[in-house]
Order: C-alpha cells, then sequence, then structure tokens
C-alpha cells in the first residue's frame, strides 16, 4: 500500500530542534509510505520559538516532535499538558486537534512500557547515571511505576541532587561501591562519535550485580554497556527500542493509527540505516 501522491490535503507532521536529525523524518515518512497514509514529516530548526509554534497552530500542522532545547520553553505556548509532561516539566510531542495544541512526553511513557513489557520487579532497587532532561523522564518514570528506591549518580552538584529530591532518590556524584538490581544508563557515555564512545557506563562488577541492564543510548543501540551486559548473561533493555517506542506513540497520536510491533522495528531499523 503507497502512501497517496502529494496533493492539498496532505497532512504535514514536523520536528523541531536544535540540531535536526533524520531518525524522525526517516521513521514517519517510511510507516506513511508502508500504511499507506496521506502525511508528510519534515524536520526544522529555529530561532523563534514562539513563532514557530503560532505556525502549528495556525496552519494546521498536525502533529510536532519536540527536543532540545526547547522542551520545556513550549509548555507556556499550548493549550493543555497531559500528565506525561507535566511529571517532568518537558514535552517532546504536540498534536494539533483543530487548533487546540496538546503536549506530551511519549519517552516517559516509553519507558514506562518498556518497564512493564519487561516485567521489573518495583521493590527493586534502580540505579540511575545522569540528571539531564531524559534522566528526568526516565527517573520519574520509574517512581511512577513504583520503584520506590533508587538512586541518582550524576557529577552535576546542581541537577544531580535536584533531580533526587524531586523523584525521591538518594543522590552519590559517582557509582562507588553502589550496586543496584536495575542498572540504568542516560548520559552520553558509549554514543558514537562522542568522547567516551568505548566506555561501558558502569564496570564489570556493576553489571554482574544487575538484573536488568538498561541503556538509554541510542546510537549504537549495541553500546559497550550493552555488549558487556549481554556478555555477561544479563537481559538488556536498548536506547533503539525506547527511540523506537517512543516514535511509535507519537506515530499513533498524529495519525490514529498504531502501527504493529513488525513495522515499527522495519521503520526502526530504516531510520537508522
Amino acid at each position: 500500500m503507497a502512501r497517496p501522491p502529494l496533493n492539498k490535503d496532505t497532512r504535514l507532521c514536523i520536528s523541531l530542534a536544535a540540531r535536526p536529525s533524520n531518525i524522525g523524518t526517516r521513521f514517519h515518512n517510511f510507516l506513511y509510505e508502508q500504511l499507506g497514509l496521506d502525511f508528510i514529516y519534515k524536520a526544522f530548526t529555529t530561532a523563534d520559538i514562539t513563532a514557530a509554534i503560532g505556525g502549528v497552530r495556525a496552519l494546521g500542522i498536525r502533529g510536532c516532535s519536540v527536543s532540545m532545547p526547547f522542551k520545556q520553553d513550549v509548555l507556556a505556548l499550548v493549550d493543555h499538558v497531559e500528565k506525561s509532561a507535566r511529571a517532568i516539566n518537558a514535552v517532546n510531542t504536540i498534536v494539533n486537534d483543530d487548533g487546540v495544541l496538546t503536549a506530551a512526553n511519549t519517552d516517559y511513557t516509553a519507558v514506562q512500557r518498556l518497564i512493564a513489557e519487561h516485567g521489573l520487579d518495583p521493590h527493586a532497587p534502580v540505579l540511575i547515571r545522569g540528571s539531564g532532561g531524559m534522566a528526568s523522564a526516565v527517573a520519574t518514570a520509574f517512581r511512577d511505576s513504583g520503584f520506590g528506591t533508587g538512586t541518582i549518580v550524576a557529577r552535576n552538584t546542581d541537577s544531580g541532587p535536584e533531580l533526587a529530591q524531586r523523584v525521591g532518590y538518594e543522590w552519590r556524584p559517582d557509582v562507588g561501591d553502589l550496586r543496584a538490581s536495575v542498572i540504568v544508563n542516560v548520559t552520553p557515555i558509549g554514543m558514537a562519535n562522542g568522547p567516551e564512545e568505548d566506555e561501558p557506563a558502569y564496570g564489570d562488577d556493576v553489571i554482574a550485580a544487575a538484573d536488568m541492564v538498561f541503556d538509554v543510548v541510542a546510537v549504537p543501540a549495541e553500546t559497550p554497556l550493552i555488549v558487556a551486559a549481554r556478555a555477561a548473561g544479563k537481559p538488556v533493555i536498548t536506547g533503539a527500542q525506547v527511540i523506537a517506542l517512543q516514535a511509535a506513540e507519537q506515530f499513533e497520536r498524529y495519525t490514529g493509527v498504531r502501527p504493529t510491533p513488525q513495522q515499527v522495528a522495519e521503520a526502526s531499523a530504516y531510520s537508522r540505516a
């Protein structure tokens, strides 16, 4: 089933980011083609987020993905804020219903879904490394999924304690002798082309003590942490799973169509090729 030819009724979805990538564009347009939907997706950047969101409203742009540094700025520019965005004070998805803009955060909902799908025990302690925007989404998703015992490990002495206090966890500046059943990396450690791309976010002894290893880094999917965890026989959740699931959540909100897990996997592979 092919996407209809572009016409006056074709619906537009966009992304707004300081540094747009091709991943979302390729993911969404691949599924529009596969499902025969009369949509098109395009990435943009802007120096005027207020005007850009005004354009989303005025031009009837159906959906808008929001990346850094705009995730908090757009909160004041929409009509409704769902719990997923309010819980972490950050937006990554806006849906336009006839000029009424509703904001959500599908990073948060994707992490919650992965926690449920993998049957993670909320009584188990969780160790989360990182204190940026995505770490806030991850930590809040764990807290709201019933994980009452956790530690935020972050070198930043401002954002680390602030995030820990907000979700009711402990804060430590380094991993040290900490061990936990669930360990999560939400830092750039292991990210392709980064200064620490060849390093795992946790040492072998921390991995050995864990029952689940979760790395939010999406590129590469097989980060040094994930490779080490697989070698140790540990179950893993990868950043590729997170980015695909949050994009699928966006896709459903924009189009009203939920792609199958196989379609999501194919779109994710295509988007990262």
